[in-house]
């Protein structure tokens, strides 16, 4: 059955207002356990890894699971999908990112509204988002054209999840996480004058991202 806009981008709404919950909370309970940084992150990137794959797994069906304002556009350029839709897509992810940093705060006793001060700008860091966008670009694009959909949940987390460790930034590499993630003062957040440079080099490595899926294409 065909499912309406509104339903998937509802979809899209929940979906990624649940990871971003899920990021904001494990981190702010990584860093309530563990004094050690390092330590934070893992409980911090196993916690993402497992709901991200679950909630691809969920709402794929009913959306498609894009929960990344990055997968989506370059959905909507390769004309895979309308215009308008897309656009309800970036609005619905967004919206919801917002909300689960909200809910992760609420969760853990803090004040619902906050505007990080962690401050992510450095050209490594930069270097890291275009690195961690375009591999995920490059995963989901090949897996794609492969007819191995059925994987992608799992692979995506597993880059995703890896990706928390080798780069410098952390693997934000979604646009909508990295505004949601402003919302939050605590261990996941970022300072608002750090999240339109994330973005832009997200924006950078999806197109490297499907410039890799293109080539991939051409040598199969």
């Amino acid at each position: 059955m065909t499912r309406g806009i509104g339903a998937k981008a509802l979809a899209e709404f929940v979906g990624t207002g649940l990871l971003v919950c899920a990021v904001v909370g494990s981190g702010i309970m990584g860093d309530a356990l563990s004094a050690d940084d390092g330590v934070a992150l893992l409980i911090n990137a196993v916690s993402t890894v497992f709901a991200l794959a679950l909630l691809i797994l969920v709402i794929g069906p009913m959306s498609g699971a894009h929960l990344n304002p990055a997968v989506t556009l370059v959905t909507a350029f390769s004309r895979q999908q309308p215009a308008r839709e897309s656009a309800l897509y970036i609005a619905a992810q967004t919206a919801g990112a917002i909300g689960g940093a909200i809910l992760a705060n609420v969760m853990f006793d803090l004040s619902a509204f906050q505007i990080s001060e962690r401050d992510r700008t450095s050209v490594g860091m930069l270097v890291g988002e275009v690195v961690a966008t375009a591999g995920l670009i490059a995963i989901i694009g090949i897996l794609s054209a492969r007819k191995q959909t059925a994987i992608i949940p799992v692979a995506v987390a597993a880059w995703i999840g890896s990706a928390c460790f080798f780069t410098s930034s952390t693997s934000f590499a979604n646009p909508a996480v990295t505004v949601g993630r402003m919302f939050t003062d605590t261990f996941a957040g970022i300072a608002p004058e750090s999240v339109l440079p994330y973005i832009a080099a997200q924006l950078v490595g999806a197109a490297i991202g499907v410039a890799v899926v293109k080539g991939a294409s051409r040598t199969a």
